[in-house]
């Protein structure tokens, strides 16, 4: 009995060990995409949003509401390692002659609504360089894995 135990006590910790780290992947990804998908609902609903201005005080505060809970950056983040530089804001449109979606130009004829350009049809906010996750296993050095996300929401605002 004694050495059934010591055979598969390694087996069980290596089985616990694997199921605590896909629970931690599957949380973590579920948060990401949720933290994007509001990030992408506030600046697509938002009044007034100049998508052609990374710093604009609309798309900063929304990043730092869906990052922290604060739109002033105040508060802690709620997944270690994300951070408002690595994600990015992306606005698109249909093309009227093949009808595939493509990047919107920040210009008159484009999404640049301060010049006179047209509103957006989607906005899609995505990390494109990938969030690094490191697994943690006992006595293992592994790379970290770049999660990449993307999330397209329809825009909404004006």
């Amino acid at each position: 009995m004694l050495l059934e135990s010591t055979l598969y006590l390694p087996l069980f910790f290596l089985l616990l060990v694997g199921m605590i780290e896909l629970a931690r992947v599957c949380y973590t990804y579920y948060a990401v995409q949720k933290i994007l998908y509001t990030l992408a609902r506030l600046v697509g609903t938002g009044q007034g949003v100049n998508f052609c201005d990374a710093a604009d005080v609309s798309i900063v505060a929304a990043k730092n509401l869906a990052l922290t809970g604060s739109a002033d950056d105040s508060g802690a983040p709620y997944i270690g390692g994300l951070d408002a530089d690595s994600i990015e804001i992306r606005i698109e449109r249909r093309n009227g002659e093949t009808g595939e979606l493509e990047a919107c130009e920040c210009a008159v004829p484009g999404c640049d609504a301060g010049a006179g350009g047209l509103a957006p049809e989607f906005i899609v906010v995505s990390i494109p360089d990938g969030m690094p996750f490191r697994f943690r296993f006992p006595t293992l050095q592994l790379d970290p894995v770049p999660l990449r996300f993307q999330i397209r929401v329809p825009y909404g605002g004006t």
